[in-house]
This record gives C-alpha cells, structure tokens and sequence, in this order.
C-alpha cells in the first residue's frame, strides 16, 4: 500500500522513499507525492532521483491492478520509454528514491480542478463527465438549457478574486448517506470503505461556495486559480452541456 502524501499536502514537491515492486505496470513506491490518474484529474509526471544522481522520467502515474483488474492501493510510478535497461540494473526492492513531480505542471492541473469545483457552484447540476489536464479542464453538465459563455467567464473571475480558502475535511459513510447531494457526479462514486471519505469545501461561511466529495489536488485559495475562461460551450447531447475552460494567457501559464 502506497502512502498518499498529496492527499494530505498537496504542495509537497518531493519526498524520500523506497521502492516495494517492479514489474512490467511500473515502479511502486512506499511513499509518494506522485497522483494518480483518478476522479476527471491527470496522472503526475516528474522523475524518481537515485542516490547515484541516475533520473528516472516518469511519464504518468496510475492506480495498481491486481490480476484480475481490479484497483488496488498502490500507486504505480510509469516510466517514460526507453529506460528499461536502467531501471533493471539499478532499481530493485529496497531501492531509496527521491520522488519529484514536475511542480508547474502539477499546479496547472490544481488550479484548474478547483475551477471546475466554482463551476459546480454556478451550474448546480449534475456532472456526468470530467476530465482535467494542465492546458484545459471541461465539466459535462447533465442539462438542457443553454448557457451563456461569456457569463459564466465574469462569475468565474469574480469567486477567484474574492479569494475564497478551501479547506480539506471529511464526512462518514453515513453522513454521506444522509446528505447525497453533497455529490455531484454521476459518473464516478466517492471511494468507499475507510468509514470517512474526504471532502473539499470552497468558502469559509455557514453556506459554503461547494462542498463535495473529492479525491484531488487543489489550491488553497481560488485566488491561486488565476485567469481562466470558458473557451467552449457545447451540446454534446440532449441532456449534456460540455463547458470547457483554459487559461486567458495560454503563453504564461506553460512551464
């Protein structure tokens, strides 16, 4: 079981660890900052440094499968190509690391995850789809009625400059059970089976901005978010409207 650093810092950059397998998925490691494809949100990349000073790109960073396919509690480190005969003469069990995401990119994808989180507050609809990467990030609202692109742009910038803090919690199972619209998905279910599950809340009042269930990484205040524009407006279907965002600056926001 892989020990999830970035649930609970997700501005840790590196940490030390310890290889525990190998095999064909990837590298696992005791410890990581690394996250994992998951929820709509893009796997890290970054390098895992040996103590040689040997740097091990990784090009993505999945959840373990066992034999049979199903998710386990690993988190799998994949290398980019063509470091096979490295990695088999120098990384066994054992093995120290220093695991270093690619923090620029990191930080696009956690900005652009706790926008789509606003954009729950300003369409409180159902999501049935999300995908978030470090140069675009797109919410698939279960609706029929049109939206207006430029609108949703002003009240997007006006909840990043009021500077709103999010806060990390967590709910019981039960307490989920008894409050089921704090989800907002339709089409991926909080993790289940610790007896809480995490939560991020947007707003420090009595009424939150949004409050849901939710596995990634974030920024600590909506004014970290930046500038953000709804580039798109879609009818992917008769009850979905794809709204997509990317940066106002797309050159000032690359690494």
């Amino acid at each position: 079981m892989t020990q999830d650093l970035f649930r609970q810092d997700a501005y840790l950059q590196a940490c030390e660890a310890h290889v525990t397998h190998v095999d064909a998925q990837g590298i696992v490691l005791d410890r990581t900052v690394f996250y994992p494809l998951g929820g709509g949100q893009a796997g890290d990349t970054g390098a895992l440094l040996l103590a040689d000073g040997t740097a091990i790109a990784i090009a993505d960073t999945r959840k373990g499968k066992d034999a049979e396919g199903r998710a386990t509690a690993d988190i799998v480190h994949v290398p980019a190509p063509g470091q096979d005969a490295v990695i088999e003469r120098l990384v066994s069990v054992g093995t120290p690391v220093q695991a270093r995401i690619d923090w620029a990119r990191r930080h696009r994808l956690m900005r652009f995850h706790t926008a789509t989180h606003l954009l729950c507050h300003l369409v409180p609809v159902p999501v049935n789809g999300c995908s978030i990467t470090p140069d675009y990030a797109r919410l698939d609202l279960h609706m029929t009625e049109p939206l207006d692109k430029e609108a949703l742009t002003r009240a997007l910038a006006r909840l990043v400059a009021e500077a709103h803090a999010l806060t990390v919690g967590s709910v019981t199972d039960a307490e989920l059970d008894a409050n089921p619209s704090l989800v907002k998905s339709m089409s991926v279910a909080p993790p289940r089976g610790s007896g809480t599950v995490r939560t991020i809340r947007i707003g420090d009042g009595t009424v939150p901005i949004d409050l849901q269930p939710c596995g990634g990484t974030h920024v600590a205040n909506t004014a970290e978010i930046g500038a953000v524009v709804v580039t798109k407006i879609e009818k992917k279907s008769a009850t979905t409207r794809r709204v997509v965002l990317g940066w106002a600056q797309p050159s000032l926001d690359q690494p």
